[in-house]
This record gives C-alpha cells, structure tokens and sequence, in this order.
C-alpha cells in the first residue's frame, strides 16, 4: 500500500515568493525524504545547473486528499546541502534558537482578498460597491461574499491540525482574515505557510483566485495586511518588558530595517490612513490602531500580555517577519535584564 506525500515549498519569484507542490508516492511506513526539482523553473537555478533539493521539515495530515495523505512543507537546498538563497526559514532557525529561553510566542493576523477575474469578489462589472463600513464582521448576501470557501478553508486547516484561531470577514468586500498561533517563531510561520497553500487550494475548486496584494483595490479602501502579534515569557509578565519591546523597534536605524523586509508595496498600504501609521514614521500607543505597533486596551489593564506589529503586510513572509521580530526585541529585553 501506499500514500500521497504533497511536497510544499516556498519559490524564487521576486519580490513576492510563490507556493509550489507536486506529489510524490510513498510506500506506507516510508517517512517523507530527500526529492529534488528543476529550480530553473521556480527562479530557484539556471538551466544549465538546475537541480535542487526539497527537504522536508514538517508535515500535516492532507484534508483534500484524506486517509493517510500528507502535507509536507519543504526547505529548499542546494545540491551540497546547503540551504538556497531563497530559503528564509534557515535564517530564522538560529535566531529562534539563540533566543528559545526568552519563550518567544507569536499569532499572525493573515489578511487576503479573493478576485474573480479581474475585480474583488463582491465588486459590480463596472464602478465600485457602497463604501466601507458594514462589510466588517458583516452577514447577509448584500454584504458578505466568498464564505462558502472561507469555511471551507477553516475546516481544511483545522483537519490538517494547523493552530488556526479564528476567522473574520474584513473591511473590504472579498476581504477575510485567518489567525494562526500562538506559536513559537518556527511553528507559526511553518503554519502559515501551510494555511496558505491551503487557502489558494481550496479557492481553486471554486475558480476563485486569492490575492496577499498589500493594496489590492486602489483608491479609499483598506488594504490588506498581516498584523503580528508577538510576547515574550517576560512580556506575559510584565509591563516594562512590553515597553522596551515597543521601544526597541524604534531605535536606531530599526524601523527602516523591518519596514524594507514586511513586504512588496509596503508605502502603498501605510499611508496614515485606513488604519495604519505612516511607513516612515514610528510609534506606537495603547489601544491605537493607526500607530506601527499596539498595545492592547486589556495589556495595560493588566500590565502584561503582547504587542501587535501592524506594519507587516499581506503579502510579508512569515519567517522574515519572526526572526527580525524576535532578534530586535529579544536582544533588546536580554540587554535590560528583562529576559
């Protein structure tokens, strides 16, 4: 007998990396291995030297396929062993390691907009749909478009096991929301990942595409973002650790270094308004959602909890985000004794 091992990795394609899959077939008690592909295809290699290798580093029961089918999440090497340009989860492994005792906890808010054809789901042939304002959170037809496949989407990842902590519909039409964790900085963007393409396959069965644009409509509408909420063991603790956190991403030449990595199209998105802080200025503020960074109303009732970066877009890449996340604020909190 045997199964289906879906083998998932992250692409070359610039400045926004793309999912690829293909299947292999494994005979039961095999676990998945080494398997190689043609990076040239992928923008991964050249032609005349193109193998890559796919190694796998997590996988998930396949809620498409069922049984004993598995999602598998790759890393992409070269053919020496070492880990491929485009291979962002390797950067983050050391710094996830290095800092492991500060218990880095992290949940990402995955803003994205389905389209049919060429215009939002929910968008008229021509001209636009009524103004913000009752979408959010809404119900009822007039309001609401692309449900059937968000909870679909819901009960795939949830079958694959993924941490997946709620669903919301957003401000624009088309628009959702999924949250993954809380997870540690490796789990949480392995998950996301993996809700992704699990998103995209899902729209695909009802010829509906799926955009992580950062400004996927122009003009007065929201776009779409993937706000990060982050804590340490001292942070869920303590104030004082959620204000050198804030503080820390402010410092020095750092909002510039995270802005360059939360995405493609990030100044198109940040503007100071609909939400967001200008990309070039920095603050943050209790209860304040059109500041970079968050504190929530019940963090300060409580002096402790987390912080929600809401600056990454749609369209960040999750290991970027974590490990610049993770190395900025919990090298900040070791130098003030507050690990």
């Amino acid at each position: 007998m045997v199964y289906k091992a879906e083998y998932i990795w992250i692409d070359g394609t610039e400045p926004v990396a793309k999912l690829r899959s293909k299947t292999k077939i494994i005979a039961n008690g095999v676990e998945p291995g080494l398997w190689g592909f043609d990076g040239s295809s992928t923008s991964q290699a050249e032609g005349h030297s193109s193998d890559r290798v796919l190694q796998p580093v997590a996988s998930y029961p396949d809620p498409i396929r069922g049984g004993d089918n598995l999602l598998v999440l790759c890393e992409v090497l070269n053919i020496d062993g070492t880990p491929h340009r485009s291979n962002t989860r390797a950067l983050l492994r050391p710094i996830a390691e290095r800092y492991a005792a500060q218990e880095p906890l992290f949940g990402i808010e995955q803003e994205y907009t389905f389209f049919q054809g060429h215009r939002p789901l929910g968008f008229p042939d021509s001209g636009y749909p009524a103004p913000q304002g009752s979408y959010y959170c809404g119900v009822g037809a007039g309001d609401i478009h692309g449900r059937a496949v968000v909870e679909e989407h819901l009960d795939n990842c949830l079958a694959a096991g993924l941490s997946i902590s709620g669903i919301n519909a957003e401000v624009m039409p088309g628009q959702w929301e999924f949250q993954v964790g809380p997870l540690s900085p490796l789990e949480v963007a392995d998950q996301l990942w993996v809700a992704r393409w699990l998103l995209h396959r899902t729209a695909e069965d009802a010829g509906i595409t799926v955009t992580l644009d950062a400004k996927p409509a122009k003009g007065d509408w929201n776009g779409a973002g993937a706000h990060t909420n982050f804590s340490t063991r001292a942070m869920r603790e303590g104030y004082d650790a959620i204000i050198e956190a804030c503080e820390s991403l402010g410092r020095d030449d750092k909002p510039l270094e995270h802005i360059r990595s939360y995405g493609a199209g990030v100044e198109s998105r940040l503007t100071g308004a609909h939400e967001t802080a200008p990309w070039n200025e920095y603050s943050y503020g209790v209860s304040n959602r059109g500041a970079s960074v968050r504190i929530p109303w019940q963090v300060e009732v409580d002096k402790k909890g987390y912080i929600e970066d809401r600056r990454p877009n749609a369209n960040v890449d999750p290991y970027v985000v974590t490990a610049l996340m993770v190395d900025t604020c919990c090298a900040a909190l070791e130098k003030a004794n507050l690990g």
